[in-house]
């Protein structure tokens, strides 16, 4: 299946035009979209932390990442662990200190707020996380409900029995009965805890929501529902409170934009409008997530789309061909300012050795590789499956695995140890040998049941001797 196919379909198995392209239908022009404002609009965001190897030492997490989310708009951040996904959401949410950069959301700089403009600017609602551990999350002498509804709360808004009402309706939203509210974190399954999460995210309808992981810990019915509700949050009308004539003249205002992080990209590539590619604190592609699952401008995003059964396209490169041969140079050293791929890119180059910027390809779509546009054509051969390395080999060394093959191979069909026929002499030497084994575990047993009557024997001696 290409990602393409995948980009096609619904989460509810519904067709729809992929994302991220002009699909319309038959007979009639495509419409030009508007351009809205970025609700959210990170730039250079720089974050560090204290490193354990000395005093005074850092280790950088992010570097330079820029970011831009629509109203109305899903955005997938994927890479592979320890890439600074969730420090990315952490540090847009505020959760962490960042080093350098700035933060929007709506043409505000909420990284610059302090103390009471930040607490205020909180309580406001205006951005909500998912946590990737709903365990951790929730408080455990907290009730679901208790907890759902604790930003209104603090926030003052509507009276308890509104409160108790909106919790009921975000209940209903994720697909929980309202009567979870009354119970503990404890006392309902990690898949209920996930969506008792998603459901305290979006009770106080925030204007920019971070998911991370939000889909990890469920079935996959309970994950389909999840994705239609976060594809449907963002599609809902503009907020009631903004007036007719401004919500004509701006479309996307008051409308939810959405952050989802995630491993499955299965899932980003049914709802997903685009995707940012994070390598080692660096985002190294960013586009139309249609285009880029289609065919990836960067290595690494190929690699990780080749390395993904559900989306990859068997006609594209596979892992063995965008993996540095096992043969290169080892233990290369590059320059501090180095590509961040470049240790394990097989295409890298002297040019590498210099951080490449993020350059648009076409309109919407960047990418961070100086070979952007010529790496595919110098993809090595692609190995044999695994049947053709089979016969392409020696006929007295069919068994052995050819080096060409990707997977550890079966022996073919003509090599395998074939069952002889039974046989009249087979079938008494078979009973002998039966007979024989019968007769031994006959011995044993007495043995042991006379060794078992020896050890009563004595120990009642002993008992005897003691009294």
């Amino acid at each position: 299946m290409t990602a393409e196919t995948v980009v096609a379909e619904t989460v509810a198995g519904e067709h729809r035009p992929a994302r991220g392209t002009n699909a319309v239908p038959a007979g009639q022009s495509p419409a030009a979209e508007p351009v809205l404002e970025p609700l959210l609009d990170v730039r250079g965001l720089t974050v560090s932390f204290r490193a354990r190897s000395g005093p005074g030492r850092r280790t950088t997490v992010l570097k330079d990442v820029s970011l831009v989310v629509r109203p109305g708009e899903i955005v997938g951040v994927i890479g592979e662990t320890g890439s600074g996904k969730t420090t990315l959401a952490r540090a847009i949410a505020g959760l962490t200190r960042t080093d350098a950069g700035e933060v929007e959301v709506d043409g505000r700089d909420v990284r610059g707020l302090r103390r009471r403009a930040r607490r205020d600017f909180r309580r406001s609602g205006a951005i909500r996380f998912v946590f990737q551990d709903p365990l951790r999350a929730l408080d455990p002498d907290l009730t679901i409900g208790t907890s759902i509804a604790e930003g209104l709360a603090v926030a003052g808004r509507g009276s308890r029995d509104d409160r108790r009402a909106a919790v009921a309706d975000a209940l209903r939203r994720v697909g929980l009965d309202p009567a979870v509210a009354d119970r503990l974190p404890g006392a309902i399954s990690g898949g209920q805890r996930q969506r008792a999460s998603i459901a305290r995210a979006i009770v106080d309808d925030p204007r920019l929501l971070i998911c991370d992981e939000p889909v990890s810990a469920l079935d996959g019915s309970n994950r389909n529902l999840i994705l239609r509700l976060l594809d449907g949050l963002r599609h809902q009308p503009a907020d009631p409170a903004v007036p007719a004539g401004a919500a004509d003249a701006d479309p996307g205002r008051g409308r939810l934009g959405i952050i989802i992080i995630s491993h499955d990209l299965s899932s980003l590539a049914g709802i997903a409008d685009r995707v940012v590619v994070l390598y080692r604190g660096r985002v190294v592609e960013d586009g139309p997530i249609a285009e880029v699952f289609n065919r990836p401008r960067h290595p690494y995003t190929a690699l990780l789309i080749a390395s993904a059964p559900s989306i990859r396209d068997e006609d594209g490169p596979t892992p063995a061909q965008l993996r540095r041969s096992a043969d290169g140079p080892v233990g290369e050293r590059r320059p501090a300012d180095a590509c961040v791929f470049a240790h394990r890119c097989p295409f890298a180059t002297e040019a590498c050795d210099h951080t490449p910027a993020a350059l648009p390809t076409i309109p919407g779509w960047t990418v961070a590789c100086h070979h952007a546009a010529i790496w595919r054509g110098s993809l090595p051969a692609p190995r044999l499956p695994l049947a053709d390395a089979v016969d392409a080999g020696d006929a007295g060394d069919a068994g052995a695995p050819s080096a060409g093959a990707d997977l550890p191979m079966r022996r073919p069909d003509a090599t395998r140890p074939r069952i002889a026929a039974a046989t009249p002499a087979a079938v008494a030497t078979s009973a002998a040998v039966t007979t024989s084994a019968s007769a031994r575990a006959s011995v044993s047993a007495s043995a042991a049941v006379d060794v078992s009557d020896t050890l009563t024997v004595l120990s009642k001696g002993v008992n005897n001797d003691v009294r």
